[in-house]
């Protein structure tokens, strides 16, 4: 049931999206996210499919693992639409009491459903494409402006680091967890979408004492190994931009003006 998700996840591969520099791939995954958000008729949402589409293809990753994320958040996407369809007043198409689908309605569940997967995509290939070590590096540099207001840059960076590397740990936990309780006898797909959300409850109280139990373990990791972050660390391989960064970054930040002018 939660094997197959795939957020948070790292997939290394050779591919020219994996070869960019970690900052550049976040200021691209911004300015995506805030095209995507700002666009507000068919010809943005053409323009950032046929962007998102295009970095897929140069990530190199299989479909099945990129549409993952999607699968995943498959009934929200669903109930999203559904909301827009039948309560966005307007041209009724058709209608039964007090549910109606109206033409405004099927256009707002469209560009909502089509807006929150390309905002997964294109978080997803950030993941994807980019070591937790690197992701770090690359959100602290982004950060570093914000010292000179006494923002904790680094401490921001890794915590956000490793709260995305934990997402596949506690979605395997979770996994072992709902086998164990399967082969007690708990049942887990029946009963419909609110039973089977009920029987889900069991679950959170294991998964949450193991969570807490792996973040003692890490603290305790860390704290063994004189772990200081911040001032005077140094880095093994040192963030570099080259050509093709330069190019990701001005293609990203075209697009984006592009979507203002679309507006």
């Amino acid at each position: 049931m939660l094997s197959g998700i795939t957020f948070g996840q790292f997939i290394p591969v050779e591919s020219p999206l994996h070869r960019l520099d970690p900052r550049t791939k976040v200021i691209c995954v911004l300015a995506a996210a805030a095209a995507v958000i700002l666009v507000k008729n068919w010809y943005g949402f053409a323009l950032m499919t046929v962007f998102t589409a295009a970095a897929m293809l140069l990530s190199g990753l299989p479909a099945r693992i990129l549409l993952s994320g999607l699968r995943s958040l498959r009934v929200i996407l669903a109930i999203t639409f559904l909301v827009q369809v039948l309560f966005t007043p307007g041209e009724v198409l058709l209608g039964a009491g007090v549910l109606k689908i109206t033409r405004e309605g099927l256009e707002a569940g469209c560009q909502i459903f089509l807006r929150l997967a390309l905002l997964i995509l294109v978080t997803s290939l950030l993941t994807l494409t980019t070591s937790p070590v690197n992701l770090t590096a690359g959100l602290e540099s982004v950060l570093s402006p914000f010292k000179r207001i006494g923002a904790p840059t680094h401490e921001l960076a890794m915590m956000m680091t490793i709260a995305l590397r934990f997402v596949p740990t506690l979605l395997a936990e979770a996994e072992t967890v709902m086998k164990a309780q399967q082969s007690r006898g708990a049942g887990f797909s029946a009963g419909g979408a609110l039973g089977r959300a009920r029987s889900l409850l069991p679950l959170f109280v294991p998964l949450f004492a193991g969570a807490l139990r792996r973040a003692e373990e890490l603290a305790t990791a860390m704290e063994a190994r004189c772990y200081r972050g911040g001032a005077n660390r140094t880095r093994m391989r040192s963030l570099a931009p080259g050509p093709a960064d330069f190019m990701a970054a001005g293609v990203s930040l075209a697009v984006l003006a592009a979507a203002v002018w679309l507006r």
